[in-house]
C-alpha cells in the first residue's frame, strides 16, 4: 500500500490561510489646547471604533492635516499660536476636510464666522460623547465614505449634473462653474446638490436641512444662511457676476440656470 498523504491544516497563523476582511476604522484629527477635552474624547471615539489623532495647537496641527488628511477634523475655537478658525482658513485655502468646530455658549459670533469660513458644523460646549459621535458619523454618512463590503456589488455612479455653466460629478465630488473649479465642503456640495437638482423651484430652509443633515441633527435658519453666503463667495470668486442662487425672503432659495 502507498502511503496516505499528510493534509496540512491551515490556521489563522498560516500565511496561506485566507485572512478575513477587516476594515480600516475612521480617523479623526482633535486639535485642542485642553489635554483633558483631547484625553476625554479620544478614549470615547476609540470606545466608538475611531482612531484618533490630536495636536495641542492649530500651527503644529496644519502641516500634518495636509501632509497626512485624516477623515474629519474636530478644532477648538479657542487656542493659542493659531486658533481653530484661523486654522480652519488656512486649511480651506487648500482642503475640503470636513470640519467640526468646537465653541463656547458665549461664542456665538464665531460660530457664524466658522461656518463662513467653510466649518461643516459645530457643536456647543459642554457636549456628550453621543451627540460628537452622531455628528461625526452624519458628516461621514454625506460625504459618501461609508466603505463598501467587499461582497457588495458595485452601484452604479450616479449622473453628473449639467445646469447650464454648473457641473457637478456626485461620485467624484466635483464642482466646476463654467469650466473653472470650484472646491466646496461637504454640507456646501449637498445644499448645491439640493437647489440645482429642480432649479427654479423654490427650496425652504428646512428643505435644505434635510437634504445636507441627518434627521437627528437640527440646525438653525442662521447655518443654512451662512452656508449659502459661502456658495456664492467661493462661485463669485470664479465669476464675479455669478447670481445663479437667488433668495427669496421668508421663503427660501432658489437655483437659476445661467
Amino acid at each position: 500500500m502507498g502511503e496516505t498523504p499528510r493534509i496540512q491544516k491551515l490556521d489563522a497563523d498560516t500565511p496561506d490561510a485566507p485572512q478575513p476582511h477587516t476594515p480600516q476604522p475612521y480617523t479623526i484629527a482633535l486639535v485642542d489646547d485642553d489635554r483633558n477635552i483631547l484625553t476625554a474624547v479620544s478614549i470615547g471615539l476609540a470606545a466608538e471604533g475611531f482612531a484618533t489623532r490630536v495636536y495641542a495647537d492649530g500651527a503644529s496641527a496644519l502641516k500634518a492635516l495636509l501632509e497626512n488628511p485624516p477623515d474629519l477634523a474636530i478644532f477648538d475655537v479657542k487656542m493659542p499660536r493659531m486658533d481653530g478658525l484661523e486654522l480652519l482658513q488656512a486649511l480651506r485655502a487648500k482642503s475640503a476636510l470636513p470640519v467640526i468646530m468646537l465653541t463656547s455658549k458665549d461664542e456665538e459670533p464665531d460660530e457664524a464666522l466658522g461656518l463662513a469660513l467653510g466649518a461643516d458644523d459645530y457643536i456647543t460646549k459642554p457636549f456628550s460623547q453621543r451627540l460628537l459621535v452622531a455628528r461625526i458619523r452624519a458628516i461621514l454618512r454625506r460625504q459618501g465614505l461609508a466603505r463598501a463590503d467587499t461582497d457588495t456589488p458595485p452601484q452604479p455612479a450616479p449622473d453628473i449634473i449639467q445646469r447650464g455653466r454648473l457641473s457637478m460629478d456626485p461620485a467624484r465630488h466635483e464642482v466646476s462653474w463654467d469650466g473653472r473649479p470650484v472646491s466646496l465642503t461637504v454640507t456646501e456640495f449637498l445644499l448645491l446638490e439640493a437647489l440645482a437638482s429642480r432649479p427654479g423651484v423654490i427650496r425652504s430652509r428646512n428643505q435644505l436641512m434635510d437634504a445636507a443633515y441627518s434627521d437627528d441633527i437640527y440646525v438653525d435658519d442662521r447655518t443654512i444662511d451662512s452656508h449659502i453666503k459661502r456658495l456664492r463667495r467661493k462661485f463669485r470668486a470664479a465669476d464675479p457676476d455669478f447670481a445663479a442662487i437667488e433668495t427669496l425672503y421668508g421663503a427660501g432659495y432658489s437655483f437659476t440656470e445661467a
